[in-house]
């Protein structure tokens, strides 16, 4: 099943049974860089789910920490799209905090594991942890602002 949306793709993920792949259309645009989010519910909480690459690490051989804060950005819209509260890009970050916590292991499974606080008309208050084989990597929380609707 896949939904139609003008800048992203969301369908059931061929590979893994139970996801839905949620990738940007446009591959020069940032979000490209992490490549294909993979999205589920779990109970009250969306699990979003990359693998990091080499391309993602630091010198240290573990996920650098401008793309975990990229990923974990991104989490936040890929889990709003798994709410069920967003459909398309045109929503925006207000804010993103962030403590990172442990390394991770480039090549292995990254988990956001991501609650939705509460929602009101214009905003989404969510937070999450980062997890790799059941270690905390990071815990986060952020603001999204909704799109504004269309002008008429």
């Amino acid at each position: 099943m896949s939904s139609e949306e003008p800048f992203f793709t969301y369908a059931d993920d061929p590979e893994l049974s139970g996801w839905k792949r949620w990738e940007l259309r446009d591959p020069t645009r940032f979000n490209a860089f992490l490549g294909p989010l993979l999205t589920r519910m779990e109970g009250e909480k969306a699990l979003v789910r990359m693998v990091p690459q080499r391309q993602h690490s630091n010198l240290q051989e573990s996920t650098h920490g401008g793309a975990l804060l990229g990923f974990m950005d991104a989490a936040l819209f890929a889990a709003a799209r798994t709410f069920g509260l967003l459909t398309a890009g045109r929503a925006v970050t207000l804010d993103l905090s962030a403590q990172f916590i442990s390394t991770s292991i480039i090549g292995d499974p990254i988990v956001a594991e991501v609650e939705l606080l509460r929602e009101t008309g214009r905003m989404l208050f969510m937070r999450g942890l980062v997890t790799q084989h059941g270690n905390v990597l990071a815990s986060f929380s952020g603001t999204v602002r909704k799109s504004s609707p269309p002008r008429a």
